[in-house]
């Protein structure tokens, strides 16, 4: 029996634990002005003792998340192939990546003797880490909720496998802060920083703008005109897509398939969104820009599976979700209503959660069994 599994189900209950003690005002404050959880923001250079316990507990959920993935060897089915990439790099020949990738692995390697692929994998994981742990402090509503979507919803998880693309996924998510601040030559100087290693984030540019304008009734038309584009022009935007990756082309990921996973997660937080519109919604900035994010991948999902990898422009939008859920469920006025769609949603994510870690095994992911260069 594999007893591997176990780490990810301590850690994610370590991780959950910390949180719920994290005072979530406090830790914005803390994270938004500045250093690694920033300066507090008005409070005459001084520092509170709830914001010093903030300081200590997110810290402690950045070192956790951090130790796992940093340790970790031969796991994700990306891994030796990302090894065998990291000795291309040092013997100076071509590799299909991104500049910025590619120079920051021959740095790395100039500090260290041939072959050491294991501290490279932790610097990829110290940034990624980061910058998932100060997002979810900047813009969640309740910090413990957010931490717990963010595990269950296999988003920590699957960036043991994918180094470039969750680094990259992790530093737009911090971006929206930007986007929500409308400073949006912060935003866009992240956005071209996480291009160098994985240039389908520029999708966000005006996937983002878009989610955050004040849309009208009327606005809904070039929604459905976009969906109709999607259907009648489908060579068209294949090609487009084929000209930035044509290694794309008839590979095993240009199946025309979508994730009926994806659909249902986004449909099912649709309707929770049209149910407390009014009242979580209609009138809150970053709500309305995340319940905007999530419809937008649903319609990727439904109406451009035909683009090879979907799934992944679909994340840079429905990553959201960990933020627009607490942000609804904290604004419920009843109780009662609050505590029945908390045990609703933590269910619905405790089971997709077990269906991912029995998914972990198969050869096409290899997220388990865990293996670290500690106790290897």
């Amino acid at each position: 029996m594999d007893y591997s599994i176990f780490i990810y189900l301590i850690l994610t209950v370590l991780v959950v634990a910390l949180g719920w003690f994290v005072n979530l005002p406090a830790a914005r404050a803390d994270c938004l002005s500045g250093g690694f959880y920033g300066r507090p923001l008005a409070c005459g250079g001084s520092v509170t003792r709830q914001q010093m316990f903030n300081r200590i507990l997110i810290f402690t959920v950045f070192i956790l998340l951090f130790a796992v993935s940093a340790c970790r060897i031969a796991v994700g089915n990306d891994y030796w192939v990302y090894r065998s990439d990291f000795l291309l790099i040092e013997q100076e020949r071509h590799v299909a990546f991104e500049f910025g990738f590619v120079w920051v692995v021959r740095l790395l390697q100039s500090m260290l003797n041939h072959d050491q692929y294991l501290p490279i994998f932790a610097v990829f994981s110290f940034f990624t880490v980061l910058f998932f742990v100060r997002g979810m402090a900047a813009l969640s509503e309740q910090f413990c909720f957010t931490v717990f979507l963010l595990m269950t919803g296999g988003y920590y998880f699957s960036s043991l496998n994918s180094v470039r693309y969750y680094l990259v996924l992790a530093i737009a998510m911090y971006s929206i802060k930007y986007v929500l601040r409308e400073e949006w030559g912060k935003f866009i100087f992240w956005i071209l920083i996480a291009a160098a290693f994985h240039k389908s984030v520029l999708v966000v540019i005006p996937l983002y703008f878009l989610a955050s304008r004040n849309w009208k009734k009327w606005h809904m038309l070039f929604l459905a005109a976009g969906c109709a584009s999607l259907l009648l022009f489908q060579d068209f935007y294949r090609r487009i897509i084929f000209y930035f990756y044509p290694f794309y082309e008839g590979s095993m990921f240009d199946t025309g398939e979508t994730s009926l996973t994806n659909i249902a997660k986004c449909a099912a937080v649709l309707v929770l969104s049209l149910i407390y519109y009014r009242v979580a919604i209609e009138e809150d900035g970053k709500n309305r820009f995340c319940f905007c994010c999530n419809l937008g991948a649903l319609v990727l999902y439904v109406f451009a599976s035909f683009i090879p990898e979907i799934s992944r422009i679909g994340y840079y939008l429905n990553i959201t979700n960990i933020f627009l859920i607490p942000g609804i469920v904290v604004k419920i006025p009843e109780r009662r209503q609050r505590i029945l769609w908390t045990v609703l949603v933590a269910a619905a994510f405790l089971a997709y959660f077990a269906l991912f870690l029995r998914s972990a095994y198969s050869t096409d992911i290899r997220l388990l069994p865990y293996r670290n260069w500690i106790f290897q």
